[in-house]
């Protein structure tokens, strides 16, 4: 069973090297920032938040919150457009990754289904396909 630190560095791993296929530029930050890699798009820079996302029967979760232990319990501390610009994740289950920009994610995680619905509801569900890697940056790329 991996830690939570150890499934960080695979996340990460594994979102760089996606990128890297994809022609994209991959910088780590020197210092303690809230952005784990910066991404060369051409046009931009972007910071992304690389996490580690779970699967729930045909749910891919993925948790928008950095935590730690304080004295008073879990300490979440959430992410705002002036530390990051973009979430990657990275899902063992499915061996893909995601991305998304802040205006996508939800506050508190992001949701993305594989499935169907047991009711066959589709209004507000946010396909995992909708947010495959490759495919959204590929579009930030432009020709």
């Amino acid at each position: 069973m991996l830690t939570t630190n150890q499934k960080g560095t695979v996340a990460e791993a594994a979102i760089a090297l996606e990128a890297v296929k994809l022609g994209i530029g991959v910088y780590r930050p020197l210092g303690d920032e809230r952005y784990d890699l910066i991404f060369d798009i051409r046009s931009r820079l972007l910071r992304v938040q690389c996490k580690w996302a779970s699967r729930y029967d045909d749910v891919i979760v993925v948790r928008l919150y950095s935590a730690r232990r304080a004295r008073d319990g879990l300490r979440r501390t959430f992410y705002s457009r002036d530390e990051i610009d973009a979430f990657a994740a990275y899902c063992d289950d499915t061996k893909s990754c995601y991305f998304f920009d802040l205006d996508d994610a939800a506050q508190h995680e992001m949701r993305l289904r594989l499935g169907p619905t047991r009711n066959n509801q589709a209004k507000g569900i946010r396909w995992a396909r909708d947010y495959n890697f490759s495919a959204r940056l590929e579009s930030l790329l432009g020709p």
